[in-house]
Protein backbone atom coordinates (compact mmCIF):
# COMPACT_ATOMS: atom_id res chain seq x y z
CA UNK A 1 0.00 0.00 0.00
CA UNK A 2 2.56 2.76 0.68
CA UNK A 3 4.81 1.67 -2.63
CA UNK A 4 1.41 2.41 -4.24
CA UNK A 5 0.70 5.82 -2.12
CA UNK A 6 4.43 6.60 -2.82
CA UNK A 7 4.30 6.45 -6.39
CA UNK A 8 1.04 8.47 -6.61
CA UNK A 9 2.74 11.21 -4.72
CA UNK A 10 5.89 11.19 -7.11
CA UNK A 11 3.35 11.70 -10.02
CA UNK A 12 1.69 14.63 -8.39
CA UNK A 13 4.84 16.42 -7.46
CA UNK A 14 5.94 15.68 -11.29
CA UNK A 15 2.61 17.36 -12.01
CA UNK A 16 2.80 19.81 -10.66
CA UNK A 17 -0.52 19.95 -8.79
CA UNK A 18 -1.15 20.07 -4.80
CA UNK A 19 -3.28 17.92 -3.29
CA UNK A 20 -6.27 20.27 -2.82
CA UNK A 21 -5.94 21.05 -6.77
CA UNK A 22 -5.68 16.98 -7.55
CA UNK A 23 -8.65 16.11 -5.40
CA UNK A 24 -10.50 18.72 -7.35
CA UNK A 25 -9.59 17.30 -10.99
CA UNK A 26 -10.64 13.68 -9.73
CA UNK A 27 -13.48 14.55 -8.47
CA UNK A 28 -12.90 13.34 -4.76
CA UNK A 29 -12.07 14.49 -1.09
CA UNK A 30 -8.51 15.74 -0.37
CA UNK A 31 -8.28 13.66 2.86
CA UNK A 32 -9.05 11.00 0.42
CA UNK A 33 -5.79 12.09 -1.36
CA UNK A 34 -3.55 12.35 1.09
CA UNK A 35 -5.00 9.12 3.11
CA UNK A 36 -3.68 6.96 -0.65
CA UNK A 37 -0.64 8.82 -0.49
CA UNK A 38 0.47 8.22 2.80
CA UNK A 39 -0.26 4.81 2.61
CA UNK A 40 -3.92 4.36 5.18
CA UNK A 41 -6.55 3.72 2.80
CA UNK A 42 -6.53 1.49 -0.41
CA UNK A 43 -8.07 3.43 -3.17
CA UNK A 44 -11.20 1.78 -5.11
CA UNK A 45 -10.07 0.75 -8.97
CA UNK A 46 -12.52 3.81 -9.60
CA UNK A 47 -10.64 6.45 -7.62
CA UNK A 48 -7.72 4.84 -8.94
CA UNK A 49 -8.90 5.92 -12.49
CA UNK A 50 -9.76 9.17 -11.52
CA UNK A 51 -6.67 10.23 -9.98
CA UNK A 52 -5.01 8.51 -13.07
CA UNK A 53 -7.10 11.07 -15.49
CA UNK A 54 -6.36 13.86 -13.32
CA UNK A 55 -2.81 13.39 -13.40
CA UNK A 56 -2.92 12.91 -17.33
CA UNK A 57 -1.06 9.80 -17.05
CA UNK A 58 0.11 7.80 -20.22
CA UNK A 59 -0.87 4.26 -20.89
CA UNK A 60 2.25 3.36 -19.65
CA UNK A 61 2.43 4.96 -15.95
CA UNK A 62 -1.65 4.22 -15.72
CA UNK A 63 -0.99 0.91 -15.91
CA UNK A 64 1.57 0.24 -13.92
CA UNK A 65 -0.37 2.28 -11.06
CA UNK A 66 -2.73 0.11 -11.98
CA UNK A 67 -0.46 -3.15 -11.18
CA UNK A 68 0.47 -1.64 -7.67
CA UNK A 69 -3.46 -1.58 -6.54
CA UNK A 70 -3.47 -5.09 -7.89
CA UNK A 71 -0.68 -6.20 -5.51
CA UNK A 72 -2.05 -4.54 -2.69
CA UNK A 73 -5.68 -6.13 -3.16
CA UNK A 74 -4.02 -9.28 -3.30
CA UNK A 75 -1.87 -8.95 0.23
CA UNK A 76 -4.97 -7.72 1.43
CA UNK A 77 -6.94 -10.92 0.39
CA UNK A 78 -4.42 -13.59 1.39
CA UNK A 79 -3.33 -11.19 4.62
CA UNK A 80 -4.73 -14.35 6.78
CA UNK A 81 -2.60 -17.14 5.29
CA UNK A 82 -0.15 -18.64 7.87
CA UNK A 83 2.69 -19.49 4.78
CA UNK A 84 6.12 -17.88 4.75
CA UNK A 85 6.06 -16.18 1.62
CA UNK A 86 8.86 -17.05 -1.25
CA UNK A 87 11.28 -15.10 -2.49
CA UNK A 88 11.94 -13.05 1.11
CA UNK A 89 15.86 -13.52 0.64
CA UNK A 90 17.17 -11.49 -2.06
CA UNK A 91 14.19 -8.90 -1.49
CA UNK A 92 14.75 -8.17 2.15
CA UNK A 93 18.65 -8.32 1.58
CA UNK A 94 17.84 -5.48 -1.50
CA UNK A 95 15.26 -3.16 0.68
CA UNK A 96 18.10 -3.23 3.58
CA UNK A 97 20.51 -1.61 1.32
CA UNK A 98 21.56 2.09 0.50
CA UNK A 99 23.44 0.52 -2.98
CA UNK A 100 22.65 -1.78 -4.82
CA UNK A 101 23.92 -3.29 -7.56
CA UNK A 102 21.86 -6.80 -9.66
CA UNK A 103 23.37 -8.67 -12.70
CA UNK A 104 20.78 -11.19 -14.61
CA UNK A 105 21.55 -13.40 -17.38
CA UNK A 106 17.95 -15.44 -17.48
CA UNK A 107 15.55 -13.45 -15.40
CA UNK A 108 14.40 -9.98 -14.79
CA UNK A 109 16.01 -8.75 -11.65
CA UNK A 110 13.60 -9.40 -8.84
CA UNK A 111 13.41 -5.35 -8.17
CA UNK A 112 12.18 -5.08 -12.04
CA UNK A 113 9.14 -7.75 -12.28
CA UNK A 114 5.81 -6.33 -12.97
CA UNK A 115 3.15 -8.65 -11.09
CA UNK A 116 2.67 -11.28 -13.54
CA UNK A 117 5.82 -11.44 -14.30
CA UNK A 118 6.54 -12.63 -10.69
CA UNK A 119 3.65 -14.73 -10.71
CA UNK A 120 5.49 -16.71 -13.29
CA UNK A 121 9.00 -16.83 -11.66
CA UNK A 122 7.16 -17.60 -8.18
CA UNK A 123 4.63 -20.47 -9.60
CA UNK A 124 7.92 -22.40 -10.97
CA UNK A 125 9.54 -22.66 -7.43
CA UNK A 126 9.02 -26.32 -6.07
CA UNK A 127 5.83 -26.89 -4.44
CA UNK A 128 4.52 -23.59 -5.13
CA UNK A 129 0.97 -23.15 -3.94
CA UNK A 130 -1.85 -20.43 -4.87
CA UNK A 131 -1.95 -18.57 -1.69
CA UNK A 132 2.14 -18.47 -1.57
CA UNK A 133 2.40 -17.26 -4.68
CA UNK A 134 0.21 -14.42 -4.19
CA UNK A 135 1.46 -13.59 -0.74
CA UNK A 136 4.80 -13.54 -2.93
CA UNK A 137 3.92 -11.64 -5.66
CA UNK A 138 1.94 -8.91 -3.49
CA UNK A 139 5.26 -8.80 -1.00
CA UNK A 140 7.52 -8.36 -4.05
CA UNK A 141 5.85 -5.60 -5.58
CA UNK A 142 5.89 -3.91 -2.03
CA UNK A 143 9.09 -4.12 -1.39
CA UNK A 144 9.82 -2.12 -5.03
CA UNK A 145 9.17 1.05 -3.14
CA UNK A 146 12.80 1.25 -2.48
CA UNK A 147 13.15 2.27 -6.06
CA UNK A 148 11.80 5.47 -5.58
CA UNK A 149 13.66 6.75 -2.49
CA UNK A 150 15.95 9.27 -3.43
CA UNK A 151 18.85 8.17 -0.87
CA UNK A 152 19.13 5.16 -2.23
CA UNK A 153 21.03 3.88 -5.55
CA UNK A 154 20.16 0.76 -7.83
CA UNK A 155 21.89 -0.62 -10.73
CA UNK A 156 21.14 -3.55 -12.99
CA UNK A 157 23.24 -5.05 -15.93
CA UNK A 158 21.05 -7.45 -17.35
CA UNK A 159 21.88 -9.43 -20.56
CA UNK A 160 19.86 -8.95 -24.21
CA UNK A 161 18.60 -12.71 -23.24
CA UNK A 162 16.60 -12.06 -20.40
CA UNK A 163 14.27 -9.80 -22.30
CA UNK A 164 14.23 -12.92 -24.95
CA UNK A 165 13.19 -15.37 -21.97
CA UNK A 166 9.62 -15.01 -21.09
CA UNK A 167 6.84 -16.57 -19.58
CA UNK A 168 3.25 -16.24 -20.22
CA UNK A 169 1.88 -14.58 -22.96
CA UNK A 170 3.28 -11.36 -25.57
CA UNK A 171 0.79 -8.84 -23.79
CA UNK A 172 2.57 -9.92 -20.25
CA UNK A 173 6.08 -8.80 -22.15
CA UNK A 174 4.28 -5.66 -23.66
CA UNK A 175 3.13 -4.95 -19.72
CA UNK A 176 6.77 -5.74 -18.87
CA UNK A 177 8.58 -3.54 -21.08
CA UNK A 178 6.16 -0.56 -19.98
CA UNK A 179 7.09 -1.25 -16.65
CA UNK A 180 10.81 -1.28 -17.66
CA UNK A 181 10.87 1.96 -19.44
CA UNK A 182 9.05 3.76 -16.75
CA UNK A 183 11.90 2.41 -13.81
CA UNK A 184 14.77 3.35 -16.67
CA UNK A 185 13.51 6.85 -16.53
CA UNK A 186 13.87 7.39 -12.72
CA UNK A 187 17.37 9.57 -11.26
CA UNK A 188 17.81 6.81 -8.45
CA UNK A 189 18.09 3.55 -11.64
CA UNK A 190 20.72 2.79 -13.80
CA UNK A 191 19.59 0.07 -16.04
CA UNK A 192 22.36 -1.49 -18.37
CA UNK A 193 21.54 -4.01 -20.97
CA UNK A 194 24.28 -6.17 -22.62
CA UNK A 195 23.37 -6.40 -25.98
CA UNK A 196 23.88 -10.09 -28.10
CA UNK A 197 26.10 -8.20 -30.34
CA UNK A 198 28.44 -7.87 -27.95
CA UNK A 199 30.82 -10.53 -26.76
CA UNK A 200 30.16 -11.07 -22.98
CA UNK A 201 33.29 -10.45 -20.74
CA UNK A 202 33.08 -13.87 -19.07
CA UNK A 203 30.41 -16.29 -19.26
CA UNK A 204 27.75 -15.94 -17.11
CA UNK A 205 26.49 -19.03 -14.87
CA UNK A 206 24.24 -17.32 -12.64
CA UNK A 207 22.64 -13.95 -11.37
CA UNK A 208 23.74 -12.40 -8.21
CA UNK A 209 22.73 -9.29 -6.26
CA UNK A 210 25.31 -7.29 -4.30
CA UNK A 211 23.74 -5.05 -1.21
CA UNK A 212 26.31 -2.45 -0.05
CA UNK A 213 29.43 -3.49 -0.11
CA UNK A 214 28.43 -5.88 2.73
CA UNK A 215 26.66 -9.14 1.17
CA UNK A 216 26.01 -11.03 -2.34
CA UNK A 217 22.89 -12.96 -2.85
CA UNK A 218 23.82 -15.96 -5.35
CA UNK A 219 21.30 -17.19 -7.19
CA UNK A 220 21.05 -21.01 -8.46
CA UNK A 221 18.33 -22.99 -10.17
CA UNK A 222 16.84 -23.67 -6.80
CA UNK A 223 18.12 -21.36 -4.23
CA UNK A 224 19.12 -18.53 -3.35
CA UNK A 225 22.21 -17.93 -0.77
CA UNK A 226 23.63 -14.88 1.40
CA UNK A 227 27.20 -14.55 1.65
CA UNK A 228 28.95 -11.93 3.49
CA UNK A 229 32.56 -13.96 2.85
CA UNK A 230 35.12 -11.00 1.74
CA UNK A 231 36.67 -12.88 -0.94
CA UNK A 232 33.58 -13.68 -2.75
CA UNK A 233 32.44 -9.92 -2.01
CA UNK A 234 35.38 -9.18 -3.85
CA UNK A 235 34.83 -11.74 -6.76
CA UNK A 236 31.54 -10.78 -7.78
CA UNK A 237 32.08 -6.52 -7.25
CA UNK A 238 34.57 -7.64 -9.97
CA UNK A 239 32.46 -9.73 -12.38
CA UNK A 240 29.73 -7.07 -11.81
CA UNK A 241 31.87 -4.40 -12.73
CA UNK A 242 33.28 -5.86 -16.28
CA UNK A 243 29.87 -6.67 -17.30
CA UNK A 244 28.68 -3.00 -16.82
CA UNK A 245 31.88 -2.09 -18.63
CA UNK A 246 30.13 -4.53 -21.35
CA UNK A 247 26.48 -2.81 -21.13
CA UNK A 248 24.98 -0.03 -22.71
CA UNK A 249 22.97 2.44 -20.54
CA UNK A 250 20.50 5.46 -21.03
CA UNK A 251 19.26 6.38 -24.35
CA UNK A 252 21.22 3.42 -26.02
CA UNK A 253 19.45 0.92 -23.54
CA UNK A 254 15.95 2.53 -23.97
CA UNK A 255 16.57 1.72 -27.98
CA UNK A 256 16.97 -1.36 -27.29
CA UNK A 257 14.20 -2.27 -24.93
CA UNK A 258 11.96 -0.37 -27.64
CA UNK A 259 13.32 -2.59 -30.44
CA UNK A 260 12.75 -5.64 -28.79
CA UNK A 261 9.24 -4.30 -27.52
CA UNK A 262 8.25 -4.13 -31.27
CA UNK A 263 9.18 -7.35 -31.66
CA UNK A 264 6.80 -8.82 -29.09
CA UNK A 265 4.05 -6.88 -31.04
CA UNK A 266 4.48 -8.35 -33.94
CA UNK A 267 4.36 -11.64 -32.72
CA UNK A 268 0.70 -11.27 -31.04
CA UNK A 269 -1.79 -14.32 -29.95
CA UNK A 270 0.27 -16.70 -32.80
CA UNK A 271 3.01 -16.82 -30.55
CA UNK A 272 0.63 -18.19 -27.80
CA UNK A 273 -1.40 -20.45 -29.88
Amino acid sequence: MKVLGARLRALRAEAGLSGAALAQGAGVGQPTVSKVENGRMVPSSDVLERLARALLLDEATSREVRDLLTAVESASDRAAVATPPLGLTVDDAVRSARQVRSFQCVVLPAMLQSAEYARHVFSSAPNATPEAVGSAVAARVERQSVLYEPQRESVFVITEAVLRTWPGTPDLMLAQFDRLLAVESLTTVRLGIVPWRRPVPVMPRHGFTLCDREAVVIETFDRERVTADSGELTAYEEQFGRFEGAAVFGGEARELLLRVMKEFQVLGPAAHS
